[in-house]
């Protein structure tokens, strides 16, 4: 008999999708010295990786993912006549750039960079009833994100600070559109989305409590 293997003595597997076996069919590719028969096993072991994948058969440039696959199960040691430009293994190797993101470290994190960003568009804005409804607008929405992370009552005039401040004293609610949105208001919307308090929740324990449970 011969001695158990464990996947831990043997060779990692480079894509292990598509198993053990498959790279063993590539190893004795890479074995085989004759260019023509190599070729044929190339374009062999190219439809047995097909049929593995029978769902990607209509998706665009099938036959080009697979060619390069196998090369990359190679180690880009295969030298045969494929149909598409071998991959470069430097990039795939090379990282992705880092993603840019946004480290305003604001004053009032509760408001959230989108308060700031829309504070922003409004002051490039020209004077007139679009841009007084704008500021209208933004200053309701950071008095629903203040009530969503402080208190259950807030004052209009200390939104109308705040968004003073935040403008650099640029920007001002026009008394014609007062008053906000009243607190009971944005209150009941905040429930109904489900992130205000669950008045059922007591009720419904109390119907499980003598519930049998198995």
């Amino acid at each position: 008999m011969e001695a158990l293997q464990y996947n831990s003595e043997r060779t990692p597997l480079v894509i292990p999708e598509y198993g053990r076996h498959m790279h063993v069919m590539v190893d004795q590719l890479l074995a085989t010295e004759d260019r023509e028969e190599r070729n044929k096993k190339a374009k062999a072991i190219i439809g047995v990786m097909g049929n593995l994948n029978p769902h990607l058969r209509d998706v665009p440039d099938f036959q080009h993912k697979l060619w390069d696959q196998l090369f990359i199960m190679s180690n880009f040691a295969l030298d045969v006549d494929s149909p598409f430009e071998k991959p470069q293994q430097e990039m795939l190797e090379q990282g992705p750039e880092p993603l840019a993101y946004p480290q305003n470290f604001p004053k009032y994190r509760f408001y959230g960079n989108n308060i700031k960003s829309m504070i922003d568009v409004a002051l490039g804005w020209e004077e007139g009833e679009m841009k007084d409804a704008l500021v209208f607008n933004i200053a309701n929405h950071m008095k629903k994100c203040f009530l969503n992370w402080n208190k259950d009552t807030v004052d209009d005039q200390v939104i109308f600070d705040h968004l003073t401040e935040l403008s650099d004293g640029k920007l001002n609610v026009k008394e014609e559109l007062l008053p906000l949105t009243p607190t009971q208001e944005l209150l009941k919307m905040k429930s109904k989305n489900g992130n205000g308090p669950k008045s059922n929740g007591s009720n419904k324990s109390r119907k499980n409590r003598n519930r049998k449970r198995y």
